[in-house]
């Protein structure tokens, strides 16, 4: 089994502490199911915060972008930044507005990112983020070439200072308002993929795969 990560200052859930998470296996679950990240950075004094497309290789977050992308041109000499991902799983009505809230799980990761240099390693970063959105992808279609590659920049920031707050269940109202008539619960809320829009150029010869077919989240 895993070690549980150990809560810094930085990390430690002071609010609500009780739904703070430091499970390694518990917070790695969220990051595999989360499909975008948000890396937040400070630039010549201006703090970013930018959504990309991330995935999880052993002990590390790989994220990526266009390699004149102001977020990469920041983080890619190694500079410190805050990584989160939220999945939303319901919200939770309240009888009163004030404890109104919501069911969510979400991770947030510290650390230094720093620019992957090695093909090998770049290449399989870009062959998780692909696997991540949709499994067997990456072999049907045209994998990147040596353009593309250098296009892109893909950074690497190692789980070292992490934790998670997560927070089920019904609402939690003061004792008085238990009496108010009003409707109180959750509105569970989940992704749902439809069904495969084909493009206008494709080839009506060619069959939906199998893969496409049964996708789901």
């Amino acid at each position: 089994m895993s070690e549980p990560f150990t809560p810094t200052e930085r990390t430690r859930v002071v609010r609500e502490p009780q739904r703070g998470v430091y499970d390694r296996e518990a917070i790695y679950k969220i990051l595999d199911e989360g499909l975008v990240c948000h890396v937040g950075f400070s630039r010549d004094g201006q703090p970013f915060v930018i959504p990309t497309l991330y995935a999880r290789i052993g002990d590390a977050i790989y994220f990526h972008g266009s390699a004149a992308s102001r977020m990469l041109r920041g983080t890619s000499e190694g500079a410190r930044v805050c990584v989160t991902v939220t999945l939303t799983d319901g919200i939770v009505l309240a009888r009163s507005v004030f404890n109104h809230s919501m069911n969510y799980r979400s991770v947030v990761a510290l650390g230094e990112a720093t620019l992957v240099d090695a093909p090998e390693e770049k290449l399989a970063a870009l062959r998780a983020f692909t696997e991540k959105i949709l499994p067997k992808r990456w072999d049907d279609a045209r994998q990147p070439n040596e353009k593309e590659l250098k296009a892109t920049s893909v950074l690497r920031l190692p789980l070292a200072e992490a934790s998670a707050k997560v927070r089920v269940g019904p609402p939690e109202d003061d004792a008085s308002d238990y009496r108010l008539h009003v409707w109180a619960g959750v509105i569970p809320v989940r992704t749902v993929a439809g069904a495969p829009i084909r493009d206008e150029r494709c080839d009506l010869g060619i069959a939906l795969p199998a893969y496409l077919a049964n996708y789901k989240r």
